[in-house]
């Protein structure tokens, strides 16, 4: 059974930073595309930042600039670095991943709070 645990979500300032971190576990064959997604209540969640296996990222426009993705294969891990946090940043920040372990899914994390205050 695949497993993804993010961890790394807290409480900032804003214009402060955080660094989330999103690992997966289990009996992986290969990673494709991993990411980031986010959502407060009564909204849809929304794509953040995604990565190819090749290493291609894409933002969304509203963190481009101040968030970087990345990810190390060795340890079957995201990152999202965050910096020049907004207040319009406060969400729920869940993690995914399309891997193949007998097939081909998509496998999401549990989520991490991220609180940025005014």
């Amino acid at each position: 059974q695949v497993q993804l645990v993010e961890s790394g979500g807290g409480l900032v300032q804003a214009g402060g930073s955080l660094r989330l971190s999103c690992v997966a576990s289990g009996i992986i064959l290969s990673i494709n595309t991993m990411g980031w997604y986010r959502q407060v209540p009564g909204k849809q969640r929304e794509l953040v930042a995604d990565i190819s296996s090749g290493g291609r990222a894409n933002y969304a426009s509203s963190v481009k600039g101040r968030f970087t993705i990345s990810r190390d294969d060795t340890k079957n891990t995201v990152y999202l670095q965050m910096n020049s946090l907004k207040p319009e940043d406060t969400a729920v920040y869940y993690c995914y991943a399309d891997l193949y372990t007998i097939s081909r899914d998509n496998h999401w994390g549990q989520g991490t709070q991220v609180t940025v205050s005014s």
